[in-house]
């Protein structure tokens, strides 16, 4: 074993859950805070001590919900209740959040008319599923000199195909002996 770990338990690791820091009863260093009860009216500036006591009371803690306020806003709750709500509301913002992938396809300028057709049709329905596409066309050995011609070509008339499905996000462009083109789908 070295540094703590067996080397067959490599691999991916628990999601870290971020947990929600806020300051509850003790921990409120503030000498007057504005003060939200458990169902929530407001009852005002009070003291910290007095705040407690009331939050005491009711059997509840008392949170600090807004720290930057002049004075801090405090709010008599159950903590534990509010920490797995709060983690509620990021789960379903992670759902509602959308990952665009940037997929690609490659040919070269030899790429026969129906290989040529059969590409772009992926093309499209990569674009239905919202992703992005690099469209890259390698060059090889001696193919170099037909680059700003047969190549350039190519990428326009795939382009034309695309007409009506795509926006072109990055003109064709060389990179080394590759030329590159970026395509997205119309909003």
């Amino acid at each position: 074993m070295q540094g703590g770990r067996d080397i067959k338990q490599r691999g991916k690791r628990a999601p870290v859950q971020r947990e929600v820091k806020a300051n509850i009863n003790d921990m409120i260093r503030h000498p007057q805070v504005r003060l939200i009860g458990n169902d929530g009216s407001q009852l005002g500036v009070v003291t910290v001590d007095e705040a407690l006591k009331l939050a005491d009371n009711d059997g509840l803690d008392l949170v600090e919900v807004s720290a930057n306020a002049d004075p801090p806003v405090c709010r008599i709750m159950n903590y534990d209740k509010f920490r797995y709500e709060q983690a509620k509301q990021e789960q379903e913002a992670k759902k509602k959040q959308t990952t665009v992938e940037t997929k690609e396809i490659k040919f070269r300028p030899k790429t026969d008319e129906h290989d040529l057709n059969f590409k772009i049709r992926n093309i499209v329905k990569f674009l239905q599923q919202k992703n992005k596409v690099k469209l890259t066309m390698r060059f090889r050995g001696r193919e170099i000199v037909y680059c700003q011609t047969v190549g350039l070509e190519a990428m326009q008339k795939i382009a034309a195909a695309l007409e009506g499905e795509a926006v072109i996000l990055q003109e064709p462009k060389m990179e080394g002996r590759q030329m590159v083109m970026f395509v997205g789908p119309k909003s």
